[in-house]
């Protein structure tokens, strides 16, 4: 891992468009995330928060604007180039694959990487980090719990050895319980030094665990700042918090 200052501007998007289906998903949106933060992406759904992440992901392709990581325009790489640079998803609904058992699953993860060995090790890492996981190692995927499946994502994209994580939902249909225990997870990925962008419609949630937050609506940055602010801000109160 490239050892940069703790203010390090890890990952800036300036003036981003995106068509996606026909639509304008985002327009304008400029967000930037440093080394060792949590940032929060809040919003309704439908106002852009995914096709943010799969626009950083490459999944699908900017009309306008530029992503820099690490100072380095990505606007136009590939989304294998973009894993290889340090960037994971781990994606909404977690798409684990079902009829793999939870081996292949964290394996594929690391389908970029040669060294067994170093993958061996960061197997045994994430089974420290998702006991459960190293529990049900050789169980299919499908037929894990919800909570499980999504700890299995989020190791998976882990596997890459990634320098910023992305999140996308990663309490999407969890009982309360089980949700708790993700977010647990997450602040304890903050403190081993991940970056992460968090994209979580529970926004109460999402700014307590955060340093920064941004708010998305309609494809547009509405509100920024401090995500301990942003939870005094009478606007996110009453759209957001109830």
């Amino acid at each position: 891992m490239i050892k940069t200052p703790d203010n390090f501007i890890l990952l800036e998007i300036k003036d981003l468009y995106v068509n996606y289906a026909g639509i304008q998903a985002l327009q304008n949106v400029n967000i930037t995330i440093n080394r060792g933060e949590v940032v929060s992406l809040i919003g309704a759904n439908g106002a852009g928060k995914t096709t943010t992440l799969r626009a950083i992901s490459k999944i699908v392709t900017p009309r306008r604007g530029q992503i820099f990581y690490k100072g380095r325009d990505i606007t136009r790489r590939l989304p294998h180039e973009i894993v290889c640079l340090g960037i994971a998803q781990s994606p909404e609904g977690r798409r684990v694959l079902a009829r793999q058992t939870v081996l292949d699953n964290l394996e594929l993860g690391a389908y970029i990487r040669s060294n067994s060995a170093e993958i061996k090790q960061d197997l045994d890492k994430q089974f420290q980090l998702f006991p459960r996981l190293a529990e049900r190692r050789h169980q299919l995927a499908g037929t894990l719990s919800g909570g499980e499946q999504q700890m299995l994502a989020i190791a998976r994209a882990l596997m890459s050895r990634p320098e910023l994580l992305l999140l996308d939902e990663p309490s999407l249909g969890l009982a309360p319980a089980i949700v708790r225990e993700i977010f647990s997870i997450i602040r304890n990925l903050r403190s081993l030094g991940v970056t992460i962008l968090l994209v979580e419609q529970n926004a109460n949630l999402a700014l307590q665990t955060a340093d920064r937050g941004y708010v998305l609506e309609a494809g547009s940055i509405t509100l920024s700042g401090a995500a301990s602010d942003l939870l005094k801000d009478e606007r996110v109160k009453q759209a957001y918090l109830g």
